[in-house]
C-alpha cells in the first residue's frame, strides 16, 4: 500500500455541523477525504467529550460533502485523496428543502 500524503484542508461547516462542530471552519491535516472527516471527529472527542464528537459523526454521516465544489458521495469519501489547499463543505440537509 502506498504512502498517504498529508496536506492542509480547510473544512467549512454549515448549519446543523456548524452548531455540532461548535465552529464555522478549520484546518486539518490529512490525507483522504475520510481522514480529514475523521480528524474533525477526534477533535471534539477530546476537547468537549465523547457525546461532542458523536454529534459532529452523526451530522456528518447524513451530510453532502463537497471537496472544491463537487459532490461526493458516501462511499466514496475514502478513497478521494486531498489536494492541498482543499476545501471541503459539510451540508447538512436543509428543512424543506
Amino acid at each position: 500500500m502506498g504512502r498517504v500524503l498529508l496536506v492542509t484542508a480547510t473544512l467549512r461547516f454549515w448549519a446543523a455541523a456548524r452548531e455540532a462542530a461548535g465552529a464555522a471552519e478549520e484546518t486539518v491535516g490529512a490525507g483522504t477525504l475520510a481522514d480529514a472527516l475523521d480528524e474533525a471527529v477526534r477533535r471534539r472527542v477530546g476537547d468537549a467529550g465523547a457525546g461532542a464528537g458523536a454529534e459532529l459523526r452523526r451530522v456528518i454521516e447524513r451530510s453532502s460533502v463537497l471537496l472544491d465544489g463537487v459532490r461526493v458521495g458516501r462511499a466514496e469519501r475514502a478513497s478521494v485523496p486531498l489536494p492541498d489547499g482543499a476545501v471541503v463543505e459539510i451540508l447538512p440537509p436543509f428543512a424543506g428543502g
